[in-house]
């Protein structure tokens, strides 16, 4: 008889892999696609970039720096748009125009606050309040 159930077990997984293959399938995004009209050009830019958003810095030993705007290379000096660019570091660029100085950054968004827990333990440790 244990033979039997073990025959009946297997068969129903059997049955229930092409299901469970189906399901995850559809389930799971893939990782490795790139955002919605990336082909066309057409991405989304980021509220707050005014047009222009830095996507790397490239730092070379020798030559000039560069950095890559919206998807063009330029060069240290070189032009984007209207705009020259004056200063490359590792997280920015300086854009020169008729308007003024533009700073792009690498990570615009990201502002390094301590947690609130963080801090109390900290001074507790230390000797604080």
């Amino acid at each position: 008889m244990a033979g039997g159930m073990k025959h009946i077990v297997l068969f129903m997984i059997a049955l229930a892999m092409p299901a469970a293959e189906a399901w995850a399938q559809e389930a799971l995004p893939d990782p490795t696609r790139p955002p919605a009209g990336w082909a066309s050009g057409q991405a989304a830019m980021p509220e707050g970039y005014g047009g222009a958003m830095l996507q790397s810095v490239i730092l070379p030993r020798r030559g000039k720096p560069a950095a890559v705007i919206n998807g063009e290379r330029v060069e240290l000096g070189g032009k984007y748009g209207e705009l020259r660019v004056v200063g490359i570091s590792e997280s920015e660029v300086i854009l020169k125009g008729p308007a003024g100085e533009q700073v792009l950054k690498m990570v615009p968004e990201v502002e390094k606050r301590m947690r609130p827990d963080l801090r109390k333990n900290k001074a507790t440790r230390e000797g604080g309040p």
